[in-house]
């Protein structure tokens, strides 16, 4: 009886000790990274809650509106225009892997088989479509603009010899329209989620030296907590890192 009562004491202070931390993420490779650390984390009293969401708008929304305490599935020109465009002030906390973005395709071997008006897909946020658009550049498909950032349009095409039509569509619905157009340029996020690998089956890819790694962000008011810097410690762990290279095999690449 008395080894009873202290069992359950102990387990009541382990309940009033472990601290919830609720994180958004995209499926794959996100939640998959996050699932993964949860054992460890709650060695150290995290409890760590995993929403996954298939959208690159909600995470942000739900993270600014303390509806979540953080969210991972993003990189730092996307946080940027997101808060300058939602006039919200939310913060990278910790820099984790790069994705490197792809050009998919069921109808071409190569892209120098992609024929005049292809059709041709990208994202319809401002930094993934720039991030394509600046693919196709440097695959020699287009020239842009020379003051054309990394929030390029099409409208910012200045070079189109083979007068690609570029449809911009959410990023989400890019794997699922893959067998309606030419060519599509995909998240990797995205892409792992249907099935292609990045290494063997993108016509063109970013390299590995990819200014566009994938972020933890939370709320300014919570960067510095304690269940945060734990996640953050997490993330950066040797652990992490050999599970990311083994299960990803170079299509997710560490930063750390």
């Amino acid at each position: 009886m008395k080894k009873t009562l202290l069992a359950l004491a102990a387990l009541s202070i382990f309940s009033v000790q472990a601290e919830p931390l609720t994180v958004a993420a995209t499926p794959v490779p996100h939640a998959e990274i996050l699932e993964f650390l949860k054992p460890a984390l709650a060695e150290q009293g995290v409890e760590l809650d995993v929403k996954v969401f298939t959208d690159y708008v909600q995470p942000n929304v739900q993270v600014a509106e303390s509806r979540l305490d953080a969210n991972f599935f993003q990189h730092q020109p996307y946080l940027d225009e997101f808060n300058k465009t939602k006039n919200t002030t939310l913060v990278s906390v910790a820099g984790v892997h790069i994705e490197p973005f792809g050009a998919y395709s069921k109808k071409l071997k190569q892209l120098d088989d992609l024929p005049k008006g292809a059709s041709v897909v990208i994202p319809n946020d401002a930094t993934n479509g720039g991030r394509a658009l600046l693919l196709l550049q440097t695959a020699g498909v287009i020239t842009l603009k020379d003051d054309a950032g990394i929030t390029a349009t099409p409208r910012d095409i200045a070079d189109n010899p083979k007068k690609i039509k570029v449809r911009e569509l959410e990023a989400a619905t890019l794997p699922r329209v893959l067998d309606q157009v030419d060519l599509a340029l995909i998240n990797t996020n995205y892409a792992l989620e249907a099935g292609l690998n990045p290494n063997k089956d993108a016509l063109a890819i970013e390299g590995a030296d990819s200014p566009y790694v994938n972020i933890l962000v939370t709320r300014e008011d919570n960067q510095d907590s304690e269940a945060v810097q734990k996640l953050v410690k997490a993330l950066h762990s040797d652990e992490a890192k050999a599970f990311i290279n083994e299960k990803y095999k170079g299509a997710v690449v560490p930063v750390f």
